[in-house]
């Protein structure tokens, strides 16, 4: 529905329907600002219809003007405007006006650009030659207020300055502070100007010819400080009111008809009187020199997707107030209040120099109320009517039934539910499950009502529910929802009491679980028996019964192309670190042994502990005797690293003898006493060796091992690993 009504205000607003009450609530924001003070810089110097009937002449003839601008000048103003056209002579005193015109170079004088409307009006010769004039073009709303200033006007390649800019900047010349221009953006010290564009604020497809910006007038009430014509040509007034000030030297006569409105013109709080143009240009040479050396901000607008979104965000909050806060005549108090709130919004705004857009918002917050008011009244009726069809329906069911709105509250029960949880239905009614049911029950059937708002599917839940007198029941409740003509959504529930179910399925369960405990401590058992008849307590490596199984086994399965290798180990000078470090030390060496002797080799070789300190590996699946050899390297070279126990840095190493079937023998028993006996060879060889059983199969270079493997039989040691 935002989205909606959104989009119609655009349109609405796109076509130009807004534009006229936008731009008069931005009137009455300026006519409601606090009065500021008038700006001292400025000074006018009026021509009213008393100075006209005085010199009994108009246009002012050349002499009088002549005159008046030079009393001006002797009181040394920065700058001197003149707003008076003078593309002709009048009367006597040219050459003298000439004069004065050649020799004040900080006079800016005025001329008219050709418009739609109106033809050029050319300004002084000599005042034109010296580029001492500014153009006095205005843009006029629909609607005739001056709502915007013109800096630059564009005509036949030549770019021209207006009136109020050219004083500004000759003001701010002893500052040095002049000019810049990037690009589209026009910079006067730390002011940025850019232009304003066709749909700026509260205009639509407005015209943005030439380089506007948007007018931010003081208030008439602060008028400048000023002199009439008379009472400068007399001497009779002090030149330090002039002295380093902006002078404008203009007509104020009612006679002369030369008025602009403002957006201070008319209206609540305003003084329904136009102003003079040489007030009007008076207020646009402020506002530029306000910007420039007090930070006095200019009015600055957001951008069109600002605007769009918070078009949305009020239009939201009109349907929230209404859907949310109940009844409607609250609701009503609410909107009104937030329009209140927006229109104090977009007034600070304002009063910080942000023009936000007001009536749009406005007119979204108000529509989304009227159109959530009337779909609220209807499903408010369409709600009566299901309830009463509800009710009609639940009474008939046996079993304990409520229906629940989308704020959790019950709406509908019938007599059985009432019976069940212990209470009359018209206390029930509107209440919600954390009124009657402890928190944790309550928070339980909470969660699963929301879930099947959420979801929209049927479902069944299990939970407890605690009745009046404090007895707690097991139920299964079935939840659905229904819907209504008018889009309500109800949640629709029925109870079942499954206590008794439930206390025959635990005693069930507890008989199984009996059982299955009595299964898991036999196997357990069964286990604890197995890791006893074939492994190693000490170093958990199979023991000798399970040895005799896998060498068997590897002799059943092996491939008449390949050997298998038994090597018989012996760990060197282990009794005489048993003795000293005693049997703790020993038994943590004989673990660490055990560990490093799997760490070396592939998971199908195997490795046993017989006892003491012999070791025996089954080698299964053997290519060639260089892999044993290279096998045997490699745990010569594995054993032979240092080892650190309990702070104690100790050296073993090991000697090997090496039985091969087929070569050797067939029979598990025959290989392992070859391969014990090459085992002794090795140690009266010096220890720290291997030995094969037949003698003559060890290769020529190996005859006194190393322990670090050949780069040759490394390869090999990969493929077994």
């Amino acid at each position: 529905m935002s989205l909606v009504i959104s989009a119609s205000i655009l349109l609405l607003r796109y076509f130009g329907l807004l534009q006229a009450p936008e731009l008069a609530m931005l009137d009455q924001m300026f006519r409601l600002r606090p009065i500021e003070a008038a700006d001292p810089r400025i000074v006018l110097v009026t021509i009213s219809d008393a100075d006209i009937r005085q010199i009994q002449a108009w246009p002012i003839p050349d002499q009088v003007l002549a005159n008046l601008i030079e009393r001006v000048r002797t009181a040394e103003p920065r700058a001197i405007g003149l707003t008076l056209y003078r593309d002709l002579s009048v009367g006597e005193g040219q050459a003298e006006l000439e004069r004065i015109f050649a020799t004040t170079p900080n006079l800016i004088g005025t001329e008219k650009l050709p418009d739609n409307e109106s033809a050029a009006v050319a300004p002084p010769t000599t005042l034109e030659r010296q580029q001492q004039v500014g153009f006095n073009n205005v843009v006029i709303d629909a609607d005739n207020v001056v709502r915007r200033s013109l800096l630059f006007l564009q005509l036949q390649q030549e770019l021209h300055r207006s009136f109020a800019l050219k004083l500004a900047l000759k003001y701010l010349e002893p500052e040095s502070i002049g000019l810049r221009a990037r690009g589209t953006q026009v910079e006067i010290g730390s002011l940025k100007l850019l232009p304003i564009a066709s749909q700026v604020g509260g205009y639509m497809r407005a015209d943005v010819g030439g380089y506007q910006i948007l007018a931010n007038p003081r208030s008439p009430a602060a008028a400048f400080e000023s002199l009439s014509l008379s009472q400068v040509l007399s001497g009779e007034f002090d030149p330090e009111i002039m002295r380093d000030r902006v002078v404008l030297i203009g007509s104020t006569s009612d006679s002369v008809r030369d008025v602009f409105y403002t957006s201070y013109s008319g209206g609540l709080g305003g003084n329904s009187l136009p102003i003079s143009g040489v007030e009007l240009q008076a207020q646009f040479v402020s506002q530029l020199l306000s910007a420039v050396l007090d930070q006095r901000p200019l009015l600055h607008v957001p951008p069109e997707g600002f605007k769009i979104l918070w078009l949305w965000l009020w239009c939201w909050v009109g349907a929230a107030l209404c859907w949310w806060v109940r009844p409607l005549e609250r609701s009503a108090v609410r909107v009104g209040v937030a329009s209140l709130g927006l229109m104090l919004i977009c007034y600070v705004a304002f009063l910080l120099g942000y023009w936000l857009p007001l009536v749009p918002p406005l007119s979204a917050l108000l529509g989304a109320t009227i159109a959530m008011t009337g779909r609220i009244a209807r499903q408010e009726g369409e709600l009566k009517k299901s309830k009463e069809f509800l009710n009609s329906i639940i009474n008939t069911i046996p079993d304990p039934v409520f229906v629940k709105n989308q704020s959790h509250r019950w709406i509908v029960l019938n007599r059985a539910f009432a019976h069940f949880i212990g209470y009359p239905i018209d206390v029930l009614l509107e209440k919600t499950d954390f009124d009657f049911f402890p928190a944790q029950e309550a928070n339980r059937f909470w969660e699963q009502d929301q879930l099947t708002f959420q979801r929209g599917t049927q479902q069944e839940t299990e939970e407890e529910f605690t009745d009046a007198k404090g007895v707690t029941y097991l139920i299964a409740t079935k939840r659905s929802l229904h819907r209504d003509a008018a889009g309500n959504v109800f949640l629709v529930g029925v109870i079942r009491d499954i206590t008794r179910r439930k206390q025959v399925e635990e005693e069930l369960r507890r008989t199984a679980a009996e059982l299955v405990q009595s299964n898991a401590e036999l196997q357990q058992a069964k286990e604890d028996l197995t890791r006893l008849a074939f492994y190693d307590l000490l170093t958990g490596l199979a023991n000798r019964k399970l040895l005799q199984e896998r060498l068997s086994s590897a002799l059943t399965w092996a491939n008449p192309n390949q050997m298998v290798a038994v090597l018989f180990l012996d760990l060197d000078g282990f009794k005489q670190i048993n003795d000293t470090y005693g049997h703790h030390i020993g038994d943590l060496l004989l673990r660490t042994v055990a560990q490093r002797l799997l760490g070396c080799l592939r998971s199908s070789d195997t490795v046993a502990r017989l006892g003491g300190d012999e070791f025996v590996v089954v080698l299964p699946g053997i290519p060639s005797i260089s892999d044993v050899i290279c096998v045997a390297d490699k745990i010569l070279l594995t054993l032979s690293q240092k080892i650190v126990l309990q702070g104690e840095l100790l050296s073993i190493s090991t000697s090997v003898g090496i039985s091969l079937y087929p070569i050797d023998s067939i029979t598990p028993s025959d290989l392992l006493k070859q391969a014990d006996a090459a085992m002794y060879r090795a140690k009266q060889r010096g220890k720290n060796c291997y030995e094969f059983h037949q003698t003559g199969l060890m290769p020529a270079d190996c005859e006194e091992p190393s322990l670090v493997p050949s780069s040759e039989p490394a390869a090999a040691s990969e493929t077994i690993r």
